[in-house]
């Protein structure tokens, strides 16, 4: 005879959208005290509107509500805006003032939902956050756990939860994780529980700025500042209102009026803040073959030396196999095969397999022909 699962006290993040309300539809229905709660982070109530394309207006914590009286728990709102705006919008600003690439949605799941959310639902008698992430914990016999991909990869999401650590994953729950349907299937279970939000669409903007417009949302807080468009050898080729708004690897929107002398397109090489200067090249010239990253998060026992695994450089990028070595200041990984996009600012996330092992902010890249970049 076995023991019957555990009945926790279960905190569950309600976006307002149709994973989240499901996931905490699935927590109670497995016999888990379950509460809802969606944050408030938004210090400006121009994003809490009707039509904004984020996942935290006003509309969502109605629609948030609305679902957590379909499944019959207590529901609550928390303004967690003040936090919020240190952690992840500030961060965000400083980081592409910085010539960098961040991802918000991974640093509000290291700062908001798994410290400062989780961090209060312990101290209120919680044992867990539940989420709608798709990702896996699995707990051994010894009571270690391990954040694994979810058994569908298309809707895979374990990339922005690299982040978290073994305490975190002590006390997140993600319900969706074992799910292998498809996303019409997870809208016909919420249309069977009788939760509206079944058509709801996705929201795949950055929540804090409600209209997409992410170079505008930059310039109203660090100013336009004219700069060159140069390319290798330091020729001017145009010019731009501000380098935060460009990443590497970008090809649209240089506005530069010269052609190549090969007729190709070109892309961001390398953004200096120091000279406000954006340089631009062919694309063989983003062909990365190392990297150095800095502030390792480990979802488990940290390796104690050098290993092979495979690497996610974006949110929905593909696997590349690589070589990565511990350090004092983070991490040395080298690439099997040359990789191209690759951004200071980013995170790489570590598998074997379908494990995450730990995740690094990317500090510097080694370029196959023009050496370090940064």
């Amino acid at each position: 005879m076995t023991d019957a699962p555990r009945r926790l006290r279960v905190l569950a993040a309600m976006s307002g959208g149709v994973d989240s309300a499901v996931a905490a539809a699935r927590a109670a229905e497995a016999g888990h005290d379950v509460t809802g709660v969606h944050l408030a982070l938004s210090e400006n109530p121009k994003s809490f509107r009707t039509g904004a394309r984020g996942c935290c207006t006003i509309e969502d914590s109605h629609d948030a509500r609305r679902a957590a009286d379909v499944i019959g728990i207590p529901f609550y709102v928390w303004d967690l805006a003040e936090r919020f705006r240190e952690d992840v919008v500030d961060d965000f600003v400083a980081e592409y003032e910085a010539g960098r690439t961040p991802n918000p949605c991974l640093r509000c799941n290291e700062k908001i939902k798994f410290a400062a959310l989780l961090d209060k639902a312990l101290a209120l008698g919680f044992d867990a956050v539940c989420t709608g992430h798709y990702a896996k914990v699995i707990t051994h016999e010894d009571g270690t756990r391990e954040l694994h991909r979810a058994s569908d990869m298309a809707k895979d999401q374990s990339y922005v939860l690299g982040v978290l650590d073994e305490r975190q994953l002590a006390h997140a729950m993600f319900p969706l994780g074992d799910t292998v349907t498809t996303k019409a299937e997870i809208r016909e279970e919420a249309a069977r529980r009788g939760l509206f939000v079944a058509k709801k669409p996705d929201s795949h903007d950055i929540c804090f700025i409600a209209d997409g417009d992410t170079q505008g949302f930059l310039a109203k807080r660090l100013g336009r500042a004219e700069g060159d468009i140069v390319d290798e050898t330091g020729n001017v080729l145009g010019t731009h209102e501000g380098a935060y708004g460009f990443t590497i690897g970008q090809r649209k929107g240089l506005r530069i009026g010269t052609p190549a002398a090969d007729g190709k397109p070109r892309y961001v090489l390398d953004i200096s803040p120091v000279d406000n200067t954006v340089t631009v090249g062919p694309a063989e010239a983003l062909d990365v073959t190392a990297l150095t990253a800095i502030r390792p998060r480990w979802c488990g026992t940290p390796p104690s030396g050098p290993g092979t695994y495979t690497a996610q450089l974006r949110a929905h990028g593909d696997e590349t196999e690589v070589t990565a070595e511990p350090t004092p200041d983070g991490l040395i990984v080298t690439f099997a095969t040359p990789a191209r996009g690759v951004a200071p600012g980013q995170a790489i996330v570590l598998y074997d397999g379908t494990r995450v092992v730990g995740s690094a902010t990317i500090a510097t890249t080694q370029r196959a022909t023009a050496g370090s970049v940064r």
